[in-house]
């Protein structure tokens, strides 16, 4: 059996595609290729597909990855073409990689994410900069999620405006991305008095453990 890791963008063709549909997405890719997929054991075998992190609706990437496992080992060039010709609009595939067996599960690896989020907003830069300070300063940040209050501001690792233009100010954030720990780049502008609604939301890099994941999002 072979475990490949799977770098590839998520473009503005597939932004409304959901975390489950996307995982679909892939079985159906890999199938078209002609790569022989794996199955789990079992009443009700399932494809062995993991993805590091399920982005949210309306979200673009660049950096998202999977690890898949196959039946027999197969070239990696002639896999990552194979799987080219076979991604529909909206996924393009950067690398493709072999992943040693032992590795831990993306989920479990995975420690941060990056952020670049565009918002329109009437303030000027220098406005802006001294509202990122203020709420950096706050010991908490309480927000709700699901009907539950939670603290927000030790999920922000970081947080600046990168430039500003004609179309509004692009913010850099760097969030916590831990199981039962993960910081939302919305919920980051909606405590910056900002409409999340009117943002522009795009993943630039995934942070994971040391050097468990051999990804160029590492």
């Amino acid at each position: 059996m072979q475990r490949l890791r799977l770098t590839f963008a998520k473009t503005a063709a597939m932004r409304y595609t959901g975390h489950l549909d996307l995982h679909t997405t892939w079985e159906r890719t890999l199938r078209r290729a002609r790569l022989p997929l794996a199955y789990s054991q079992g009443f009700h075998p399932q494809p062995k597909i993991q993805l590091a992190s399920a982005l949210p609706l309306g979200f673009t990437s660049e950096c998202e990855v999977a690890d898949v496992w196959l039946e027999t080992t197969q070239e990696l060039a002639e896999a990552r073409a194979q799987l080219e010709r076979a991604a529909p609009p909206g996924l393009v595939i950067t690398e493709v990689i072999e992943a040693p067996e032992s590795a831990p599960k993306l989920q479990v690896a995975l420690r941060s994410a990056e952020y670049q989020v565009i918002i329109a907003s009437p303030l000027i830069a220098e406005a802006l900069d001294e509202g990122i300070r203020a709420l950096l300063a706050q010991l908490t940040i309480i927000r709700i999620r699901r009907e539950k209050k939670y603290d927000l501001r030790p999920l922000i690792e970081s947080l600046a405006r990168a430039a500003s233009d004609e179309l509004g100010h692009t913010l850099v954030m760097q969030l916590a991305a831990r199981e039962g720990a993960t910081g939302r780049p919305e919920e980051v502008v909606e405590a910056l008095n900002h409409s999340a609604a009117e943002a522009r939301f795009h993943r630039t890099k995934l942070i994971f453990t040391g050097n468990d994941v051999d990804s160029p999002t590492t």
